[in-house]
């Protein structure tokens, strides 16, 4: 699960993750976009499925559904907007709710090239995703800062979570993150 309100860069994000592309125009998501990205971390192979939907409130009532097939989230807020911090607060403990405690968690501060701009404290940040065991990440979709790190650190966790494969030539649970659950067979349709 990827979440954070709208206008928060999740689109942005992502497309710099798979694409390597920022678009300083990016529009508002208006329906689900489905992209996968293939990595290799030493000998495994990964395939990440990525939704990325709109972050509007209308859909927040929707992701409950989801959250129970949840193995990790990457929760976004803009570190200049205090309030999609504390919406993010509000996910992690929903999370819990329906997931529990064991889901892999990380935390993108994002715009981090907006720095003066800058609302949430770099204290406040880490403090809150060092109480709810997540990897927090400065990041920036414009200059790149910080996205592969975040992906990679969600990926290993997952990866870790899902365990050893036993016996060659098995296939571990196909990894799947999505962002604010509202499924599309739309693939593509971002940047």
């Amino acid at each position: 699960m990827l979440l954070g309100e709208g206008r928060v860069g999740k689109t942005s994000l992502l497309c710099r993750y798979v694409y390597g592309t920022f678009n300083e125009r990016q529009q508002e998501t208006i329906q689900a976009s489905f992209l996968e990205k293939n990595l290799t971390l030493g000998a495994q192979s990964v395939s990440l499925a990525i939704w990325d939907t709109a972050g509007q409130e209308r859909f927040h009532a929707l992701a409950p559904i989801y959250y129970r097939d949840a193995d990790g989230a990457c929760l976004v807020f803009d570190q200049t907007d205090p309030t999609s911090f504390q919406r993010v607060q509000h996910w992690v403990k929903e999370l819990h709710k329906f997931v529990g405690k064991d889901i892999v968690l990380v935390i993108a501060s994002n715009k981090a090239d907006l720095i003066k701009q800058q609302q949430v404290s770099d204290s406040d940040s880490q403090q809150f995703a060092a109480s709810v065991n997540a990897s927090l990440f400065k990041t920036s979709a414009k200059s790149g800062k910080g996205v592969e790190e975040l992906y990679l650190e969600l990926t290993k966790g997952l990866l870790k979570k899902a365990g050893p494969i036993k016996k060659k030539g098995k296939k571990r649970k196909k990894m799947i993150i999505e962002d604010d659950v509202v499924p599309s067979s739309k693939k593509g349709g971002c940047c």
